[in-house]
């Protein structure tokens, strides 16, 4: 295991995503940290410039360093996901720019669904509100390890120490009843959920560097903490699995018995000689070889792609899951899961789906809806019979097939799935097996260090 340590301690990359109401200055905090990290090509910030003056305005408005369609420059708003790479010498990061509004909450849920840290913004001046809540819930929903509370527009509020400290407080009790475990604004990253920092992305307080203004916080700017946040996700220490892409079997004159089975390790590491199972079907066998980069290796841990080599001829196929013998997921065709629907058109009971789950997709039909969830205060309203767009709700699905699925709250990679249109294979809803953060909210106790990832 020192091997997969070693390995994973010179990794410096960091997926974040940004989150909050309309007006909450997200764009701006992304053009201001983009800038002020001297991550913006000189070309760019002459368009941006240009773009500014065009529409009167005496400085750059660095939120147009993020909003690149043409109906959200002209709307001042974002409407879709806005990835952006940047670097410092500390750490890589691939971000995500999330629209506001509620009728794109769904957008959210795409950018923050493989994000190891989510950035909620929410003005000084009209504090915790829906979208707010919403995009908190949908961040522990989702179990992104860590968030960023930045309270923005200090400068309207005069830095008022009492308007941040507030602001902290309430979206405090709000997380506490979202079950989440190691919450405190402001404190330590290493034992807390959330770290609160009170901001002006427009005039650059606490962004990149410590605000003059604020000599009441302590805490870090945001670019510190996005640069030494620990990120806790670690595919390795999760349970071992290894979805089946692509059978390789050359069947030449060179390698005439060549049986591979390609793929992405989704989670954790595999040994050869290890004791394994193929899922569905259930069948044994052992690891005789694993093949990377062109090259035998004794081990292979996640993300690395690899062909694994059985020692013993099974029917393996693509869509097959192989896992360790003694840890291996329960095969079931009864799903019951949390699903957040991103299409246009209605989610129903009866309807016929397709569901994918990492590289097998099989027949299915939505058999129940039980519940449909109200984020702003965590009420289930019964039996909605559908969900329409940006719907979050509890669905059960009954499989044409066995699958192999874990918890979402065990593996966020093994544990998700999507539905989608069989007719035109338009992706309906996202969706995470097994209990909700609310439903497991009683059960988190103050001793809870952090989730199981």
């Amino acid at each position: 295991m020192s091997t997969i340590s070693d390995e994973l301690s010179t990794t410096t990359l960091l997926r974040f995503a940004t989150a909050g109401s309309v007006d909450d200055g997200k764009s701006t905090l992304v053009g201001r940290l983009l800038h002020d990290s001297k991550s913006v090509l000189t070309d760019q910030l002459e368009a941006v410039e240009h773009a500014s003056r065009s529409r009167g305005q005496k400085t750059p408005d660095l939120a147009l360093l993020t909003d690149g369609l043409r109906a959200e420059r002209e709307q001042g708003i974002t409407i879709d996901v806005a990835y952006r790479y940047f670097a410092t010498p500390r750490r890589r990061f691939i971000l995500a720019d999330t629209p506001g509004h509620v009728q794109y909450t769904r957008n959210m849920v795409t950018g923050a669904s493989t994000a190891e840290l989510a950035v909620v913004l929410v003005d000084a001046r009209n504090g915790v509100v829906e979208q707010t809540r919403r995009h908190a819930a949908v961040a522990a929903l989702l179990r992104v390890p860590h968030v960023v509370l930045a309270v923005n527009k200090m400068d309207l509020v005069d830095y008022a120490e009492p308007v941040f400290a507030a602001i902290a407080e309430e979206f405090t009790a709000y997380a506490a009843s979202l079950g989440v475990p190691g919450w405190g604004p402001g404190g330590d990253p290493q034992e807390n959920w959330c770290t609160a920092i009170p901001i002006s992305a427009l005039a650059g307080d606490n962004v990149v560097e410590p605000s003059a203004h604020m000599d009441w916080y302590g805490g870090p700017t945001v670019l510190e903490h996005l640069e030494t946040v620990p990120v806790s996700h670690d595919l390795t220490g999760c349970h071992a699995r290894f979805p089946v892409q692509y059978v390789i079997r050359p069947q030449s004159a060179e390698h005439p018995d060549y049986r591979g089975y390609a793929g992405q390790i989704a989670a954790g590491a595999f040994r050869v000689g290890e004791a394994v199972t193929v899922l569905p079907s259930g069948r044994t066998s052992t690891i005789a070889g694993i093949d990377a980069l062109g090259e035998s290796v004794d081990i292979a841990w996640a993300p690395q792609s690899v062909t694994v080599r059985l020692a013993d001829d099974i029917d393996v196929s693509r869509g097959d899951l192989i896992a360790p013998a003694d840890d291996a997921p329960a095969v079931t065709q009864d799903v019951e899961a949390t699903v957040c629907h991103v299409a246009d058109q209605p989610l129903v009971v009866g309807q016929r789906v397709l569901l994918k789950h990492t590289t097998r997709t099989v027949k299915a039909i939505v058999k129940d809806i039980p519940s449909r969830l109200t984020l702003d205060d965590l009420s289930q309203h019964p039996a909605p019979g559908q969900l329409v767009a940006n719907d979050i709700g509890r669905v059960v699905v009954r499989t044409a097939s066995p699958l192999a699925l874990d918890a979402y709250a065990d593996s966020r990679r093994t544990g998700s799935f999507l539905l989608i249109d069989p007719a035109d294979g338009t992706t309906l809803t996202a969706g995470m097996a097994g209990a909700s953060f609310a439903a497991e909210a009683e059960a988190v106790t103050a001793d809870d260090a952090e989730w199981d990832f």
